[in-house]
């Protein structure tokens, strides 16, 4: 019988203890969710690491800025609410950064979302008017990846680079025959003929078929218009050859004129101090801090906002959303 109270005083420690931590992380998320803890009013700033030093008496900086993974608007951000987000914000303190005299915009995506990659590669365009950007192509910089860098000043891939793969893909899971083996239907009503037209509980009509067709050739021809004007290609010379949705290797994307160099990442580097007219300059990446802000935006932000993953493998497979426009490559296409 003696030893039932000391029982009974750990146990009632222990459970204090998951009280207090539970009433922490209640008040941190409630501080997140009251405060509303975003990029800007934490100052909306990532912070310096260095990867070179500079040479003595040299003040001047390069950026780095990466696009990794799959670009798109469901892509939680570290700093901003999205991937997309970040992008702006480490392009924005670049520019603002006085010491900083060019960038380098390292690549390594398959593509995503149409939108996204637009808005990215309109800020990268907007941003390059003030300062030279310079891609740097990792392993893939295809379809999203290679629209994101034409808007680039300067583009350069390694040989064995995968890019390219200029076309837009929309898909849809039609599973009319499974439920007419387990005999389920469906019952809609709808307001008009079309809304229902991406529907996987029938076939599609032909009129509908041919509608989403024309969206997506819409899609794309403003890609191939945007890759002509950036690189001085003519857009029927694209139609007629690469810009099929192909992935082409960095030696074949450079022999097209599709890229500017063959190279590596320290090709890029020399590259934009020689267009930022800063030799010698230290080269620095942005990365996000790890203070409070961050921690309560964790805390405060549900798991949807990361729900798009990119899995490629013999088991795995890039799990696309019913209806959305891509910029993908054919291989990644499940």
């Amino acid at each position: 019988m003696s030893n039932e109270p000391k029982r009974f005083g750990c146990l009632g420690v222990f459970i204090a203890a998951l009280l207090c931590l539970s009433l922490l992380f209640n008040a941190l998320f409630f501080i997140g969710s009251v405060f509303g803890v975003a990029a800007g009013e934490f100052g909306g700033t990532f912070r310096e690491t260095m990867l070179t030093k500079p040479a003595p008496e040299v003040k001047t900086k390069i950026a780095v800025i990466r696009v990794d993974g799959l670009i798109g608007n469901s892509v939680g951000g570290l700093v901003g609410e999205t991937m997309v987000d970040d992008i702006k914000l480490e392009l924005k303190q670049a520019l603002d950064d006085k010491q900083v005299r060019a960038i380098v915009l390292a690549i390594d995506s398959p593509g995503g979302e149409v939108t996204a990659s637009d808005v990215i590669y309109n800020a990268v365009k907007k941003a390059k008017m003030i300062k030279p950007i310079v891609v740097s192509m990792g392993s893939m910089a295809a379809s999203g990846g290679y629209y994101i860098a034409v808007g680039g000043s300067h583009i350069i891939a390694h040989d064995t680079t995968f890019t390219g793969s200029i076309g837009v893909i929309m898909q849809s899971i039609n599973y009319a025959e499974l439920m007419g083996k387990v005999g389920v239907q469906t019952l809609t009503f709808k307001s008009g003929k079309m809304k229902d037209m991406l529907s996987g509980s029938r076939p599609p009509t032909q009129e509908e078929r041919d509608y989403v067709q024309s969206l997506v050739m819409q899609t794309y021809s403003k890609f191939v218009g945007i890759v002509s004007a950036e690189r001085n290609l003519p857009e029927a010379q694209l139609r007629a050859g690469l810009a099929d949705g192909r992935v082409i290797s960095g030696q074949d994307a450079f022999a097209a004129k599709l890229v500017d160099e063959i190279g590596d990442f320290d090709t890029a580097v020399a590259k934009a101090m020689q267009l930022g007219l800063a030799p010698g300059s230290a080269v620095v990446k942005y990365e996000a801090g790890g203070g409070i802000a961050r921690y309560l935006r964790m805390l405060g932000k549900a798991d949807a906002s990361r729900k798009v993953e990119i899995n490629v493998g013999p088991q795995q497979a890039l799990k696309l959303e019913p209806g959305r426009l891509y910029l993908l490559p054919e291989i990644l296409v499940p």
